[in-house]
């Protein structure tokens, strides 16, 4: 049989997001009780939740519009469904502190150490263990990132995308944006807020899935990501 791991987060009401961005709202639009024409003061079981969110909610990928103005045809409905089903490698670098970068040849020396190697249309996710040490404490914001000639450097290896555990692909003001400029000019994507990549050091290659909603015109959506171990 396979196994297969949750890589997601929840999606909750007040749950943390990038900052600017959409806060998340849920609340009940049907019960079952008004459903069934129950008068039940006491209870209330939900039919139908209204959810409010924007598209880089909790686990979820960018589009390749939403990295530059000059890319604003590529929208997440007109992305193939390849970049989203790909083979997958986790790199260990939770070694890692606060806001502190992560270099092409960093990401050289952990791919030597573990044997494993980034081929042509692969996801690279990269464990920095941020999401257990800070998510919704104070620090979850200042997460580490790579650097942009990280990012070129991937991008130049022809991967579908990487992977991070936090809010975003590089440090904010520091690398950033210019991480998102790499990835639309060189045509590659990257997932953020990923879970539990802890459970996929030292296990080798995987199957990963990370399928978006098609929602026209989309710059993102959040994901259901998974790693698949085939036995």
């Amino acid at each position: 049989m396979s196994e297969i791991i949750d890589l997601s987060q929840e999606i909750f009401s007040g749950m943390p997001v990038f900052k600017g961005l959409p806060e998340v709202k849920m609340s009940v639009y049907a019960t079952h009780e008004q459903w069934d024409g129950i008068r039940d003061d006491n209870t209330i079981t939900p039919s139908v939740y209204k959810l409010e969110l924007g598209e880089h909610t909790g686990t979820h990928v960018d589009s390749l519009s939403h990295m530059a103005r000059e890319h604003k045809e590529k929208s997440i409905d007109t992305m193939p469904l390849s970049m989203f089903y790909t083979e997958g490698i986790c790199l260990d670098f939770s070694y890692k502190v606060l806001q502190e970068l992560i270099s092409s040849k960093e990401i050289e020396e952990a791919c030597a150490k573990t044997g494993l190697k980034i081929k042509k249309g692969d996801t690279v996710l990269l464990y920095t263990d941020h999401f257990r040490k800070t998510y919704g404490r104070k620090n979850w914001s200042k997460g580490p990132g790579i650097t942009s000639e990280a990012a070129r450097w991937l991008g130049n290896k022809k991967i579908a995308a990487f992977g991070v555990e936090t809010m975003s692909p590089g440090v904010p003001n520091i690398s950033n944006k210019e991480v998102h400029h790499i990835c639309g000019e060189l045509g590659f994507t990257h997932y953020e807020n990923l879970i539990n990549l802890h459970l996929l050091i030292d296990k080798g290659r995987f199957r990963f899935i990370g399928l978006p909603l098609k929602i026209r015109g989309g710059t993102g959506s959040p994901v259901r990501a998974v790693a698949v171990f085939e036995e």
